[in-house]
């Protein structure tokens, strides 16, 4: 893969879209050094007071915990690694990262909403299930306006096929934003 050392990668998509599996694989490749951000481990930081993202009432609380996000990626991408940012990170959150002073590129993966559904469903644990609130997030991710150029379709690819789709996307250079 390219060196991005220095670079920041946000892949976004709605839950279950395969963003964690594949920033894993990323950040385990070879090449130059990586950090992966799972953006949901900062949501996890607040221990008491949190609100579920997800909820309308958490609107101030994600403005923090995404500020908090968009400087922890640009210092590791200062020391000279390619930074991974994965989570729901939708257009409304841009800004904060736009407003970097690093390369930065945004890649959404976008299954279909019952491959989402089955996928959450799956994964047990702590993550959200509630297929009201999946498809609530999947329809904002549905049409991304002027960055609807920045969606790669996953329906029928396995870890593989998505990662190495994103791999070509990120070394066509398509996929970067302009500040």
């Amino acid at each position: 893969m390219t060196n991005l050392a220095g670079d920041v990668f946000i892949l976004t998509g709605p839950p279950g879209s395969g963003k964690t599996t594949t920033a894993q694989l990323l950040a385990g490749s070879t090449g130059s050094p990586k950090v992966h951000l799972h953006s949901d481990d900062f949501w996890h930081f607040i221990k008491n007071g949190a609100v579920a993202p997800y909820l309308p009432e958490a609107h101030q609380q994600n403005g923090v915990v995404i500020d908090v996000l968009a400087r922890a990626a640009e210092r590791y991408a200062k020391g000279g690694y390619f930074v991974i940012v994965d989570g729901i990170i939708g257009p409304w959150f841009l800004p904060a990262f736009k407003a970097l002073t690093v390369p930065l590129h945004y890649i959404a993966l976008r299954p279909s909403l019952e491959t989402a559904i089955r996928r959450c469903r799956e994964r047990g644990g702590e993550t959200l299930t509630d297929p009201g609130y999946i498809a609530e997030l999947h329809r904002q991710f549905s049409s991304l306006g002027e960055l609807e150029r920045h969606v790669l379709k996953t329906d029928g690819n396995d870890r593989q096929q998505t990662l190495s789709a994103v791999i070509e996307a990120l070394e066509s250079g398509a996929f970067r934003l302009s500040s």
